[in-house]
């Protein structure tokens, strides 16, 4: 069995106009809910054994966030450029192309291209995956070029806003 974790990243903020949107950071609500995710998902025990992030400033940061909560190594985390921009095909192909040693694979990065993903591999497509927002989808296969078009079973979709009263 294989799993893939799609995390979009999580706030970012829009207050120094000046900085590309490669640049932009999290904002606080941002850094809160990365904290807040990656905790909830320690509790739920999913341990990736690689996250692949966007290089994008707010993507590698919720990365780390999410990363340290799990007791993945920071220096472990994946950049690939290809996520920032990618269309969902681009991420397909990132999956696709994984060393088989690895059952549980986790991308963090950007919409729309996410949640096409989502929709495409899994029994059950969201409307859209919000920010810091992670969907879990199983296969039951063998080897990630098998990863295909609704061959995947939703088992996990968590997003902040699910916790509001927290």
């Amino acid at each position: 069995m294989k799993k893939v974790f799609l995390v979009r990243h999580a706030k970012s903020s829009w207050e120094n106009s000046l900085l590309s949107d490669f640049e932009r950071p999290l904002n606080k609500r941002g850094e809160k809910d990365a904290h807040f995710m990656g905790e909830l998902l320690a509790k739920k025990k999913i341990h990736p054994n690689i996250i692949i992030s966007s290089p994008a400033l707010r993507a590698i940061t919720t990365a780390k966030i999410i990363a340290d909560k799990l007791n993945y190594p920071e220096n472990k985390i994946h950049i690939d450029k290809n996520i920032y921009e990618g269309t969902w095909k681009e991420l397909l192909n990132i999956i696709n192309s994984s060393p088989e040693s690895y059952s549980d694979l986790m991308l963090v990065g950007h919409n729309p291209a996410l949640t096409l993903l989502n929709n495409y591999l899994s029994d059950e497509p969201i409307i859209n995956i919000p920010t810091c927002g992670i969907s879990g989808i199983k296969f039951e296969i063998k080897n990630w070029e098998e990863v295909t078009k609704a061959e995947g079973k939703n088992f996990l979709f968590e997003y902040p806003k699910k916790y509001s009263a927290r």
